[in-house]
């Protein structure tokens, strides 16, 4: 597969991870590091990924975060393939189950994990033109519902654990009504472009069990200024902690 014409070969956290993906299809970029960053995970704990794609979230996390137990779910089988295969390429230790996580294989439903996070598809399908690549056009505007990657990832997580996703800000809304009393202390991040810009992204964290009261949190301001004015990245020191150096995301309280 390194062979493979189709495929890039990309660096993350500053060479930390070498990942490959697709040139054409569904690549990944920051959302996947941010909400690595945002996991507050310790050592040894288990983390389920939904929707893992090449597995750039989990790779992030272990990362930072020693000896995690890594599962992941992915729907294609392209994916799923280029998850185990970065996997070995950045010699770390993750499960990738191909399956549609509405329908979970059995051996899966039996397990809770600590963490659950998940950067689901951000645009609903009727409301989306498709995309000429089936891939990229799955990873961005799939068939299942926000609602039910809440719900399986509620079902997934042991009493006190943690579910972290990111989002796209117009869909706080759908995230916020599928959060039921089984999920309290919740946590919203905004994610600001630059200095007088609107969120484009949300980061929500839950606790299954949580009783604490609801928290916004100050947003993460990704780049310097108000307008880019020079060739090259303007990431403000913060993001350039999480995106380069790998640091946590951290959260209040």
């Amino acid at each position: 597969m390194s062979g493979d014409p189709g495929l890039s070969h990309d660096a993350f956290l500053g060479g930390r991870l070498h990942i490959f993906q697709p040139i054409k299809g569904y690549r990944a970029g920051v959302d996947p590091v941010l909400l690595a960053a945002a996991t507050p995970a310790r050592p040894g704990q288990s983390v389920l990924e939904l929707g893992c794609g090449a597995g750039v979230a989990s790779f992030c996390l272990v990362a930072r975060v020693e000896r995690l137990l890594l599962t992941g779910v992915e729907l294609q089988a392209f994916y799923a393939e280029l998850a185990r295969r970065n996997a070995l390429e950045n010699q770390l230790e993750m499960t990738v189950v191909e399956a549609d996580l509405r329908h979970l294989p059995a051996s899966l439903k039996e397990r809770h994990f600590d963490h659950v996070i998940a950067n689901p598809p951000y645009y609903e399908r009727h409301r989306s033109t498709a995309s000429e690549d089936a891939g990229r056009d799955m990873a961005l505007a799939g068939e299942t519902h926000l609602s039910e990657w809440i719900d399986v990832a509620t079902r997934r997580l042991k009493p006190r654990g943690y579910l972290t996703m990111i989002q796209k800000a117009d869909r706080l809304p759908d995230m916020l009504g599928a959060c039921d009393n089984r999920l309290g202390s919740i946590r919203v991040r905004p994610i600001q472009p630059r200095l007088g810009r609107a969120a484009e992204l949300v980061i929500l964290q839950a606790r299954k069990g949580g009783r604490a009261a609801f928290a916004l949190e100050a947003p993460l301001i990704m780049h310097e200024g108000v307008s880019h004015k020079h060739d090259g990245d303007d990431y403000t020191p913060e993001a350039v902690k999480i995106l380069r150096g790998g640091q946590a995301l951290p959260w209040s309280g």
